[in-house]
């Protein structure tokens, strides 16, 4: 086309047209070039569309990126999350098992009272009774004396006379001691016993009148014989003349020493006659058998919680009144038992004198190592009732059952969260006031609970307590060694979608995986 035009012009004569054919040169080379641009323009808008398209995949894959980084924030968190929870069930379960060493440590004591109390009135009865016994032997004594002297002087008096047949020594000592016992027969009144001196009569009737003459000039505390009275005294001297010869121990008491020495001769003649069990003192052997009976006469009137013994509903009252009067020697601490100042002070001493059988952990109390060998053993006298669970310590138990009753009697004062025991509260408030009272001593980290320190010091001290049963692997946590047993060994995945079937190790990959079902799709 280009060339028939130039051949064209060049045979045109006429100026005009030649100019004319000029211009629609000019116009037609205008017109492929606006097309060539057109075309180029189409061509950048095609790459900058495909730019943008570039650029919303690269958005998508930084989004999908910031997805899996946030996913990976999550179990990181849910992880740590699972851990503080075993953590806390760790601190609860310690502190339920604690508690319940404090009960047993109290009722201890107050079993301990129990036997002291009754040990000094069984020692009180048997010097009265020794008493008694020497006084109406020295009665005896004295009236025997008296009739020897009587028969004497009837013998004289009965002198013989000439004609007369004599009295034989029989006959004359039957006839004046009938007549002499006739005289001095004392007969109690009120109960119908005898006593053959005037003294012995009127220490009985002070059992009836309730008169005790004979009181302590320390402490007030009044006695119906003064013998009983003397014995009390060496409370407040601190005097123990009788010692046992195989430990020193020593005693306010003879009789206390006689029932102490059967802990060497492990001597136990008191039996229960429903089980069989044997005891060193009858006063125990009363106590226990209550148990079968079910017999609690004794009851508190500010709660209503009756006891077997006096002396339980005492050291329970103390609970009322707030009475503290056993003082640490090493601090200013105050408890209202004995046996726990006992407890507490070896905190001070570090006296641990219980050894584990199985392995070299010590204890400071006998119920905490019984407690521990469960774990050596596998023990597990504790069925829940809602469940097959089994457990060590009954404190377990009851933390477990909250599970099923859904019983949680403790709120949170900061916000509206409930808890089923008050530690477990009391571990959640120090997420509102900050507190974390204990710090790593190698590093400044601090945290809220003891356990999740212990754990942290494994990062230092490089300490792996727990080893696979099925592999030499071991680790510093113990969720770590199931998740080990469960991805290695067992295959085992127990937290199943209910939407597609799907299977996993751990809950929190479930909730994950939920998010899938319940995400809505655009159209």
């Amino acid at each position: 086309m280009s060339d028939p035009e130039p051949c064209r012009m060049k045979h045109t004569e006429d100026p005009e047209e030649q100019r004319d054919l000029m211009e629609e040169s000019e116009e037609s080379e205008e017109l492929r070039e606006v097309k060539e641009e057109s075309e180029e323009l189409r061509e950048v808008k095609k790459e900058s569309e495909e730019l943008r398209e570039v650029k919303e995949e690269s958005e998508e894959l930084r989004e999908v990126k910031k997805e899996s980084e946030e996913l990976r924030q999550v179990e990181e968190e849910s992880e740590e999350l699972s851990e503080v929870k075993e953590e806390s069930e760790e601190l609860r379960e310690v502190k339920k098992e604690s508690e319940e060493l404090r009960e047993v440590k109290k009722e201890s004591e107050e079993l301990r009272q129990v036997e002291e109390e009754s040990e000094e009135l069984r020692q009180v009865k048997e010097e009265s009774e020794e008493l008694r016994d020497v006084k109406e032997e020295s009665e005896e004594l004295r009236e025997v004396k008296e009739e020897s002297e009587e028969l004497r002087e009837v013998e004289e008096e009965h002198h013989v006379q000439p004609g007369e047949k004599p009295l034989s020594r029989s006959e004359t000592k039957q006839t004046f001691l009938k007549k002499r016992r006739a005289k001095k027969s004392f007969i109690c009144t009120q109960c119908g016993n005898s006593f053959t001196s005037k003294h012995g009569l009127n220490g009985h009737m002070r059992i009836h009148t309730g008169e005790r003459p004979f009181t302590c000039d320390q402490c007030g505390k009044s006695f119906t014989q003064i013998t009983n009275c003397n014995r009390h005294m060496r409370i407040h001297t601190g005097e123990k003349p009788f010692s046992c010869d195989q430990c020193g121990k020593t005693f306010i008491s003879a009789s206390a020493l006689k029932i102490h020495l059967r802990v060497h001769t492990k001597e136990k003649p008191h039996s229960c006659s429903v089980c069989g069990k044997s005891f060193s003192r009858r006063q125990h052997l009363h106590i226990h058998e209550k148990i079968h009976t079910g017999v609690k006469e004794y009851m508190c009137f500010e709660c209503e919680k009756t006891f077997t013994t006096v002396s339980y509903l005492k050291l329970h009252q103390r609970i009322h009144t707030g009475e503290k009067p056993y003082k640490c020697s090493h601090c200013d601490k105050r408890f209202s038992h004995l046996i726990s100042l006992k407890t507490h002070e070896m905190i001070h001493t570090g006296e641990k004198p219980y050894k584990c059988s199985h392995c070299d952990k010590r204890f400071s109390h006998l119920i905490s190592l019984k407690t521990h060998e469960m774990i050596h053993t596998g023990e597990k006298p504790y069925k829940c009732s809602h469940c097959d669970k089994r457990f060590s310590v009954s404190s377990s138990l009851k933390t477990h059952e909250t599970i099923h009753t859904g019983e949680k009697p403790y709120k949170c004062s900061h916000c509206d969260k409930r808890f089923s025991h008050l530690i477990s509260l009391k571990t959640h408030e120090m997420i509102h006031t900050g507190e974390k009272p204990y710090k790593c001593s190698h590093c400044d980290k601090r945290f809220i609970q003891s356990s999740s320190l212990k754990k942290h010091e494994r990062i230092h001290t490089g300490e792996k307590p727990y080893k696979c049963s099925h592999c030499d692997k071991r680790f510093s946590r113990s969720g770590n060694l199931k998740a080990h047993e469960r991805r290695i060994h067992s295959r085992e995945k127990p937290h199943k979608c209910d939407q597609c079937g799907k299977s996993f190790y751990f809950e929190i990959k479930l909730k994950l995986h939920m998010r899938i079902h319940t995400v809505e799709k655009p159209l």
